[in-house]
């Protein structure tokens, strides 16, 4: 009888490295944030190192004596590979390769990886491959020899070696036909939005850093079902739900892919189309994560990636989400939104509240309505409930007397 071989995939072991030019804290924080995404990878963390230095080495990322001392700890803990918490060069990466002998990534790299083992639709798969081909076809040369070291692992899900082996003509022949298939897709987001325009439907945007509770609170609001797990971009492709208040408004709920520092601009790039659902809604639902000690500098970064996105003159809600881990009793708070609200998106708790603050801007964003229809244009009335949110109906000799506020769009088509 012949003998059953198990077959495992070897376990990347790798140690994390960050250059400290003067930020502090902020480095380690960095650096924890980038253990979080390795293990999202699937690889295993077994050191974590940070060299201080006023800059970054141009032709190494690290300095001559430190590249020494992580050589030997990658000999110590028997380290498969290295992970840089800034996106490298293809000089730097090529040179620190030859220097260790070990198989190096960058921040990119992972939250790419990361991306590509997430996208479940078409438009998700175009997107990451488009971001892993244009951040690819720089370094082609050095990554070829830093993927050889290791049978796959992280940067070889998505177009994975066997793209990085055409040439840099055909992988932007490539990239023109991805390009071309986004902008497809774009046509068909932009006749969405404007048959949504057309409805009068208000859109909010979910937006925040990754993992601070957006599918949660989605599936919370709306029975959505989205899978939501306590890593980071757990959920990559946009997710739209209808909502309806205690008024009976309607209100459309858009999910986005979760934002983080040194977020890659290819990725920004490639997923525009996608971020650009909170350029077009009317209210900002900025989900944050107060339990977590770095939440003001999470904050910051949203704030930078919407202006990079062009997202302005928004009505902002800030939810301070998992109220239920903070245990200072410090209440959190944010200068820059018009409102703000306190909830726990996994006990339930304010989501009454944010419901109530939703009523409360679209009622302020609507038309008073105040009118008699007559019983023939009694049609009329089904589009205010539909769109809008009726108060009073009362039925009349003359015909309905109704009082409501409606969607500007919709009160001038009501009066005529």
């Amino acid at each position: 009888m012949a003998e059953l071989i198990e077959i495992k995939e070897v376990e990347e072991r790798v140690i994390l490295i960050v250059v400290d030019t003067g930020t502090g804290n902020e480095a380690a924080g960095s650096l924890d944030e980038l253990e979080e995404l390795v293990d999202t990878a699937g690889a295993v963390t077994v050191d974590k190192i940070i060299q201080n230095r006023e800059n970054i080495h141009p032709a190494t990322y690290l300095g001559r004596g430190k590249i020494e001392e992580v050589k030997e700890r990658i000999w110590e803990l028997n380290a498969t590979g290295v992970v840089c918490d800034d996106e490298l060069s293809p000089a730097q990466l090529r040179n620190l390769e030859n220097a260790l002998d070990t198989k190096i990534m960058d921040r990119t790299m992972v939250i790419l990886d990361i991306f590509a083992s997430r996208a479940v639709t078409s438009e998700g798969k175009i997107q990451v491959e488009l971001a892993q081909l244009r951040y690819r076809a720089a370094r082609l040369v050095g990554m070829r020899q830093s993927l050889s070291r290791l049978g796959g692992g992280i940067g070889t899900r998505g177009p994975g070696e066997k793209k990085l082996e055409m040439d840099r003509r055909l992988i932007h022949e490539r990239i023109g036909q991805l390009k071309a298939e986004l902008e497809e897709v774009k046509r068909h987001r932009d006749v969405v939005r404007k048959q949504r325009e057309r409805t009068h439907m208000p859109v909010a945007a979910i937006v925040g850093y990754t993992n601070a509770g957006k599918s949660t609170l989605l599936n919370r609001l709306t029975d959505a079902g989205i899978l939501a797990e306590d890593k980071l971009f757990a959920t990559l492709d946009p997710t739209t739900r209808g909502l309806e208040l205690e008024g009976g408004q309607k209100i459309l709920l858009t999910d986005t892919v979760g934002f983080i520092r040194k977020l890659p601009h290819h990725l920004v790039e490639a997923f525009k189309s996608t971020l650009e659902e909170a350029k077009y809604s009317d209210i900002i639902l900025h989900v944050v994560d107060c339990s977590n000690p770095q939440m003001d500098m999470q904050m910051h970064v949203v704030y930078q990636t919407l202006r990079d996105l062009e997202v302005e003159d928004k009505i902002v809600v800030t939810v301070f989400n998992k109220m239920d881990r903070l245990v200072d009793g410090q209440l959190p708070r944010d200068i820059h939104s018009d409102y703000q609200v306190r909830i726990s998106a996994k006990t339930g708790e304010g989501l009454d509240r944010l419901k109530k603050t939703l009523e409360i801007i679209l009622r302020n964003q609507n038309v008073y309505l105040e009118r008699v229809f007559p019983y023939q244009q009694a049609g009329k009335i089904q589009n205010i409930r539909k769109y809008g949110e009726l108060l009073e109906e009362n039925y009349q000799e003359e015909g309905i007397a109704v009082k409501a506020y409606v969607p500007a769009g919709l009160f001038e088509s009501l009066i005529k």
